[in-house]
């Protein structure tokens, strides 16, 4: 991967010489629990490594993209680029999009997929792991991280024995609060592209996403009921003054909900979720979590 332009760029305390390396990319097809197969990539980011030394003291981003991306989308690329100056990332297609198997639940069993790339990402030697989620992808990064609990909490009880799947510091960007959300134009056109036969015709042949035709049951943890779960673990919530599809209410519920421990940061004059994320937003998000230290 290219290293982006936004923020500073991170560099090595490792002088160059020829016991340096620059750890190489990865891309796989992981399986999560429930036997999805989910198309993932790691790339090692900007930084020059020690051959004699793990990562495991640099942090690894894993993006969870919004609904109808996927891995090889320009806007997702230019994520991984921003935050590669700040750690290594991962980036997926989840269920249902790009080259990933099964259908998307739009939000639901989309946990076991981030669960699965988190554990992978653990296994590239990284000890801390920053969610970073848009839109649908924010709203599974908190559901993720009440779900599969902290650090602490995994390693006492372990959620559905997946202790490597948990992560250190959460960032969702652009995400509803409740669920059923018709309040804009927006989300009344994802709603009938979600809800309708035609629209899911829509959904498969005109924006490579397949999606599935059955309703929640049950219906899943909302994001503002799983907030305030999230706790001791960091959390960011950004969110646009400009959001199309959701207005300011959600995030200041979810960071209502929250309680102390969350960061609300209200962007002015930001659209919605990955296309609207500016390289100088992108960059702080990036010094925040390579900050947390989980």
């Amino acid at each position: 991967m290219s290293a982006g332009t936004a923020g500073h760029v991170a560099r090595s305390t490792v002088r160059p010489n020829s016991e340096t390396i620059r750890r190489t990319p990865l891309r796989t097809f992981l399986h999560t629990d429930d036997g999805v197969t989910i198309d993932s990539v790691y790339e090692p980011g900007a930084a020059v490594y020690d051959a004699s030394r793990s990562p495991s003291g640099d942090p690894v981003f894993v993006i969870a993209h919004g609904f109808t991306g996927d891995v090889d989308k320009p806007h997702i690329r230019r994520v991984a680029e921003a935050f590669a100056q700040y750690g290594a990332v991962v980036t997926f297609s989840f269920r249902g999009h790009g080259a990933s198997g099964g259908r998307s639940t739009v939000g639901d069993r989309e946990v076991l997929d981030l669960a699965a790339v988190i554990a992978w990402a653990r296994e590239q030697g990284h000890a801390r792991v920053v969610t970073v989620g848009f839109s649908m992808g924010g709203s599974v990064v908190l559901r993720h991280a009440a779900l599969y609990g902290t650090k602490a909490h995994a390693d006492g009880q372990g959620r559905e024995g997946r202790t490597e799947a948990h992560t250190d510091a959460v960032v969702s960007v652009s995400a509803p609060a409740r669920w059923y959300y018709r309040g804009t134009a927006p989300m009344r056109k994802v709603h009938w592209l979600v809800t309708r036969p035609e629209g899911r015709l829509v959904g498969r042949y005109g924006l490579k996403t397949r999606i599935h035709d059955g309703g929640w049951d049950p219906v899943p943890l909302s994001p503002v009921e799983a907030v305030p779960h999230i706790a001791p673990t960091p959390l960011l919530i950004v969110h646009g003054d400009r959001d199309g599809y959701f207005p300011l209410d959600h995030p200041r519920m979810l960071a209502e909900a929250a309680g102390d421990h969350a960061e609300l940061w209200v962007e002015p004059g930001m659209g919605h979720a990955e296309h609207a994320s500016a390289d100088d937003l992108l960059a702080r998000i990036g010094r925040w979590g390579s900050s947390q230290d989980g």
